[in-house]
């Protein structure tokens, strides 16, 4: 693996191993303070719904001054988050935290985009893929240790010390990228960059239809996600009384097959099969998971349909990033990853936003089964993108 490469995928292994481990807690501290299943989840999207507002200035900033500028301060504020999630005593607390939280997370944008920059095109896929299992391993490692740290029982779970894990774990990710991660992108002033017109997100997404098609792709499947991901402590702790622990081990379910699938077989199965038909065969596996899970009588089926969802997205996400950065020139690849992952943090709100209401008003499968109706299209869209010209 390159020496950047390398540096890169620690750091991102880092960053989101903090981030993981707060994922399974964040709902039992809402519920601590008497919260409804229905009000719970839209905290969680407040995090996307800021992150959807920040994240393609995040990925323009990264073009104009370098992606390193904008992964250090993007961990800054994490830090921040995380203290006053540790500190939150009732749920205007905590929603500040996670508000802050997605204001400040420009990381994965500018982690993709110098990924991009850093690889040969022939090679991009493998790289990201790579990237993306870094960022598995956090997603992996995180819940459950999360749980572990918070502990079993969901009346007396201590949520102060994993908070502050997380915040060692950002500084010492800050400290990766200040002494060992060299710049990728020369920080140019937008005078010396070629002359074009200022494009938006929406104008991005209007010019390339490609783009557009896979952003769309990228928003149904994570749609699905985030209505797996926001709503499945609340199932578990009412179906089988499960704690943050249980539950943290619940999410490593779904996590170790996507880990597995984006840190090795994606690069073994693109050469054979190819981006687009890859992505498509994820979201195929994804949806029976799903529809596993909204079915599944006994806990045995429903950890059987968490790790049918985890390969299926480990197969999608990396295939579909690398198609998705194609589309872009090199001076604008922060933007373009940015406008991609934007797709990503609107199907982030508008899933934890309906998930609980889901729930609530239409039964604990309900959620699963509305998931995979709306991502199953989605093995349709990313075989109707057409290649870059």
């Amino acid at each position: 693996m390159p020496r950047k490469l390398a540096a890169l995928f620690l750091f991102c292994v880092i960053d989101t191993l903090g981030f993981g481990i707060l994922i399974p807690l964040v709902p039992y501290i809402a519920v601590g303070f008497g919260v409804a299943p229905q009000f719970i989840t839209p905290v969680l999207g407040s995090y996307s719904l800021c992150q959807l507002l920040a994240a393609p200035r995040w990925g323009r900033l990264s073009d104009r001054y370098g992606r390193r500028p904008v992964l250090m301060s993007s961990l800054a504020g994490a830090c921040v988050s995380y203290v006053l999630l540790g500190a939150a005593n009732n749920i205007w607390w905590l929603l500040a935290s996670r508000m802050l939280a997605g204001l400040m997370a420009g990381n994965i944008a500018a982690a993709f985009a110098y990924t991009a920059d850093v690889s040969a095109p022939e090679r991009r896929a493998a790289s990201l893929g790579v990237i993306g299992a870094a960022i598995g391993v956090g997603f992996t490692l995180g819940p459950p240790i999360g749980g572990l740290l918070a502990g079993g029982d969901p009346r007396s779970a201590n949520f102060v010390v994993p908070a502050v894990a997380s915040i060692c774990l950002s500084l010492l990710a800050i400290l990766i990228v200040r002494f060992v991660l060299p710049e990728s992108h020369t920080a140019t002033p937008p005078q010396a960059q070629p002359y074009e017109p200022r494009r938006t997100s929406w104008r991005l997404l209007r010019e390339r239809p490609a783009l557009a098609l896979l952003a769309a792709s990228t928003l149904s499947v994570t749609y699905a996600q985030s209505i797996l991901e926001s709503i499945i402590a609340i199932f578990a702790l009412h179906r089988f009384g499960f704690g943050p622990r249980t539950v943290g081990l619940l999410l490593f379910g779904v996590a170790l097959p996507a880990l597995l699938m984006q840190g090795g077989v994606v690069r073994l199965l693109v050469p054979r099969l190819g981006e687009a038909r890859l992505a498509t065969a994820g979201v195929l596996v994804f949806v029976a998971g799903l529809l596993l899970l909204g079915r599944a009588p006994t806990l045995g089926l429903t950890l059987v349909g968490l790790m049918l969802c985890g390969t299926g997205l480990g197969a999608y996400n990396p295939s579909a990033s690398a198609l998705a950065s194609r589309q872009a020139r090199s001076h604008e690849r922060g933007a373009v990853m940015g406008t991609y992952v934007a797709s990503a943090s609107l199907a982030r709100v508008l899933g934890p936003f309906t998930s609980g209401a889901l729930y609530t008003l239409l039964g604990p499968s309900a959620p699963f089964l509305v998931g995979a109706c709306v991502s199953l299209p989605a093995a349709w869209l990313v075989r109707r993108a057409p290649a870059p010209s």
